[in-house]
């Protein structure tokens, strides 16, 4: 059975769909409820504390630079087994092929973690002495900080079969999240996913970020996703 999280107008408690069918997102949707309740599903227990010594990459990545680049809309997609790695995605809009597909090598569950606590801030950094020209897209590896702290690695990926298969599942929602059933044999468990409009700026050829757009219109950046080639 696949389960997703209506963001529609519901204004009072979160009205789970048990249901096959996809949903849709509106403007005013409620969105922070919804991705607690997400959040809730992937981490019962909210024991987790945030480290209180964060480095200075995060903020200086959102200032970097003394113009004001013009930032683009794009969509954003996290998605994960509950026991497996997290994905993300960067489409031109829901329905299109992937313009960047990168595989984080941290768990599920610790992404979660940091999700809870409202904000969070991943910054990938890699080195431009290989290729200095080359597009932030076609860089095969990352260095990941998240929060301030290095905890591993973003890879580049090429779009998989499987791949292909879950984005066919969830083309037709614009914003929103979900859990998918996962194969019984594989262990990995049910698949979460997170779809939202980012503001994507360029900063240079160097430098990029993508801030999570709050669907009421405001840009929040309770998430945001930072590349910077040193």
């Amino acid at each position: 059975m696949r389960t997703m999280i209506d963001l529609g107008s519901q204004r009072g408690s979160l009205y789970i769909i048990d249901t096959a069918t996809a949903v849709d997102c509106t403007k005013d949707v409620r969105f922070r409820r919804s991705f607690r309740s997400l959040i809730e599903c992937m981490v019962p227990c909210c024991g987790f504390q945030l480290s209180s010594n964060s480095s200075d990459i995060g903020d200086s990545d959102s200032t970097h630079g003394s113009s004001t680049p013009t930032p683009t809309t794009v969509t954003g997609t996290f998605f994960g087994y509950r026991r497996g790695r997290v994905r993300f995605c960067v489409h031109d809009n829901s329905r299109a092929a992937p313009l960047l597909l990168l595989e984080f090598t941290v768990p599920t569950a610790f992404l979660a973690k940091e999700m809870q606590h409202g904000l969070l801030r991943i910054a990938l950094e890699c080195r431009g002495a290989s290729a200095p020209c080359a597009s932030l897209f076609a860089v095969p590896a990352w260095s990941m900080y998240c929060n301030g702290r290095k905890v591993g690695f973003a890879i580049r990926r090429q779009m998989t079969e499987a791949d292909a298969a879950i984005f066919k599942l969830i083309k037709s929602i614009s914003v929103g999240t979900g859990v998918l059933p996962g194969a019984p044999k594989t262990g990995d468990g049910d698949l979460l996913y997170l779809r939202a409009s980012f503001e994507r700026v360029i900063g240079s050829m160097d430098s990029e970020s993508f801030h999570m757009i709050d669907p009421v219109g405001s840009t929040g950046q309770q998430l945001s996703i930072f590349l910077l080639r040193t």
